[in-house]
């Protein structure tokens, strides 16, 4: 478990280690700026979303504790307010958010109401577990890696070098030690294809019902395109696909196909504006000493975050 004493700890780390105060824990520099910037890593959002459903204590959290169901649009709000806060906030902006999500981690704690994989009915799960938050982040990190390769030029080894470091960073947000983590890429990539591997991923009943509520679910407004869940899908393991059950036919993967070459096409030559999210462009203009981002980034961070600016998350 991580407990309050040691993520105080890996946050002394990270502050000393961070970019700086007004440039944050990575800053403009970083490999993870560069991929995060881009809004077209939404597109893993499925992927990683059913790949920690995969794991049951992940499942049993969101099934038992999350309001997903009841405020879809307030759920992606709050976690991607808090993502893009320890991404591109300042230094002290980073290390609240991850404080924050510790405390609302400590209110998630349960049991399992059945036997599944490895795990027996009854066993106890928590969403500060450190297994549990290892894969939560590794599902993060390989997700938005793959989708920038899948849409812009490929990362070189160094750059994945340098984003599996500045990742073992980020994980330290959530109060994971090194020792927790794989040391380098090739043992990141190993991590996960013994993950893909294991019983330890399992598609539970809960999983399964809230991965049809999200993204085939009975909101039809909110409902993501044929072609989305069959990109998310196709972006799998085998064995998770099958256990998932989602109804992909040759149709939905082929407008899939079509959507990603499409997108290949067209996105590099959005404009920055549009293709660039709107806490990366607030992190410019704190950058540049501005007190406040412009009208078209406050409107963006109310698409993604659902208020005007990353520092009011500070200053409630």
């Amino acid at each position: 478990m991580v407990s309050e004493s040691d993520l105080s700890s890996a946050l002394e780390v990270v502050s000393a280690e961070a970019a700086g105060p007004v440039e944050g824990i990575f800053g403009p520099a970083s490999v993870t700026w560069r991929i995060d910037r881009e809004a077209v890593i939404f597109l893993g959002a499925g992927r990683a979303l059913l790949l920690q459903l995969a794991h049951p204590w992940v499942a049993a959290a969101v099934a038992e504790h999350s309001r997903t169901f009841r405020d879809p649009i307030g759920r992606f709000h709050r976690t991607f307010e808090l993502m893009f806060t320890m991404v591109f906030g300042s230094r002290e902006g980073a290390l609240a958010a991850a404080r924050r999500l510790h405390r609302r981690h400590t209110m998630i704690n349960g049991v399992l109401p059945e036997a599944i994989g490895p795990f027996a009915s009854g066993s106890s799960y928590s969403a500060n577990d450190i297994a549990a938050l290892r894969w939560v982040h590794a599902t993060l990190v390989e997700t938005a890696a793959m989708v920038h390769d899948l849409v812009l030029p490929p990362l070189s080894i160094e750059e994945r070098e340098q984003y599996w470091a500045e990742s073992r960073r980020f994980a330290a947000l959530f109060g994971l030690k090194p020792s927790d983590l794989p040391e380098d890429w090739s043992s990141f990539a190993g991590y996960n294809a013994t993950m893909a591997q294991s019983d330890t991923l399992t598609v539970s009943a809960a999983a399964r019902e809230v991965a049809g509520q999200i993204l085939t679910g009975a909101r039809p407004w909110l409902r993501p395109p044929r072609w989305y869940v069959a990109l998310s899908v196709g972006m799998l393991p085998e064995r998770l696909r099958a256990g998932f059950g989602f109804d992909v036919d040759d149709r939905d993967r082929r407008a899939a196909d079509r959507a990603i070459k499409w997108i290949r096409r067209v996105y590099p030559h959005l404009p920055k504006r549009l293709r660039y999210v709107g806490p990366y462009h607030e992190a410019q203009a704190r950058l540049k000493g501005k007190s406040q981002p412009d009208l078209a980034t406050r409107y963006s961070n109310r698409a993604w975050i659902g208020r005007q600016r990353l520092d009011d998350i500070r200053k409630r």
